[in-house]
């Protein structure tokens, strides 16, 4: 197996030194492509897109110019992450605190992560990529070209349930409860 691209860029000889000491190259070694050898970008699969378009949230880091990781929640309604091609995502960048730190570090580094989960699902997705910022439209919006994916481990994660999916199995029981 040639490695993925999520490996060429996420396992790097320090976490393949950690990974052989903790046992878990053997599992994790194959997703490390040789050097030089990183392929092609990855692309969105179609359950991952879905994943993504139905989000009402999610994380997104970026690198300062001094290299420390700066890390922050985007929110809004469901659909406002979209992606137009297995290889872009698109979200608005919200009026906010008016700090611009995810802003002012993409101006000097496009390099940018983001970080999906699904609570009802226990699905993760990390994304890394990189990111243009367009101005052109009225509202300002991250253009996202995806270098490399990764879904894994659900272990760790909670089921939680947002107040709208609630609200619908409440009101689906209350119509089971008055049928005959």
């Amino acid at each position: 197996m040639a490695g993925t691209r999520y490996g060429a860029i996420a396992f790097s000889p320090g976490v393949a030194a950690r990974q052989r000491a903790a046992g878990s190259i053997t599992g994790y070694g194959r997703l490390r492509p040789p050097p030089g050898d990183e392929g092609d970008p990855d692309t969105l699969s179609g359950r991952l897109t879905r994943l993504i378009e139905t989000t009402d949230s999610f994380f997104v880091a970026t690198v300062t110019p001094d290299g420390w990781p700066y890390l922050q929640h985007r929110g809004g309604p469901v659909g406002f992450v979209r992606v137009p091609d297995p290889s872009t995502i698109v979200f608005p960048d919200y009026p906010g605190n008016q700090q611009y730190v995810t802003l002012g570090n993409l101006d000097a580094n496009p390099r940018i992560a983001l970080f999906f989960i699904d609570y009802p699902t226990r699905t993760r997705a990390k994304v890394f990529g990189r990111a243009r910022i367009d101005e052109e439209h009225g509202q300002r919006h991250i253009v996202v070209t995806v270098e490399a994916v990764d879904v894994n481990c659900r272990r760790n994660i909670p089921v939680k349930y947002g107040e709208e999916s609630i609200r619908e199995r409440l009101r689906l029981a209350r119509e089971d409860r008055a049928s005959p």
